[in-house]
């Protein structure tokens, strides 16, 4: 019984591991902008757009990893275009990259126009998540294989925030940062 045991854990963690692509993570929200979150402008108050990313961002986090996940920051916000009361927003989010038990998630916010039906990207953001298990120590992650042009451009774009973070975090020295040295030479 116990080696039947142990081939069924070590064929869940292989299956577990093996590398994903970026759509398996995929996760869509849309829904309205309404009174009670707008700013005195009428607008979507942007705390209430970054609790909305960082749901998306969550799920998707847990889709690839099929893990508890916990946000370890949010790296980038741009807020672009203000979103009006009434809008159509939605918001999308996955996986750009991972590394040992974290994964960056890229999000993309877009609104639609409620007469004309066109879609237009408001808002971007990149968070960071860490899978964990039921204890809170965090556990590895699956790799993730980019498919598509701008997935790629994620993907390696990724690497090079991550050695920014770190070097400016002091927990990597810029002489080790090769691929943000690259940049410069």
């Amino acid at each position: 019984m116990g080696f039947f045991m142990i081939l069924h854990y070590l064929c869940q963690k292989y299956y577990s591991m093996q590398a994903k692509h970026p759509s398996d993570s995929m996760c869509i929200m849309t829904d309205l902008v309404l009174p009670g979150e707008t700013n005195p402008l009428n607008n979507l108050f942007g705390g209430e757009l970054l609790a909305r990313m960082d749901r998306a961002a969550s799920i998707a986090a847990r889709r690839h990893s099929r893990r508890i996940v916990v946000t370890a920051s949010v790296n980038h916000v741009a807020f672009n275009r203000s979103i009006p009361l009434g809008s159509v927003v939605t918001v999308e989010a996955k996986v750009s990259r991972t590394f040992k038990t974290s994964m960056e998630i890229f999000i993309d916010v877009w609104t639609e126009d409620r007469e004309s039906g066109t879609r237009a990207k408001a808002n971007e953001a990149i968070y960071t998540f860490v899978a964990v298990d039921e204890t809170g120590r965090p556990v590895e992650v699956p790799a993730i294989e980019p498919e598509t042009e701008i997935e790629k451009q994620r993907f390696e774009a990724a690497l090079r925030r991550k050695q920014l973070s770190l070097v400016l975090a002091g927990k990597l020295s810029p002489h080790d940062a090769t691929e943000l040295k690259a940049l410069f030479v």
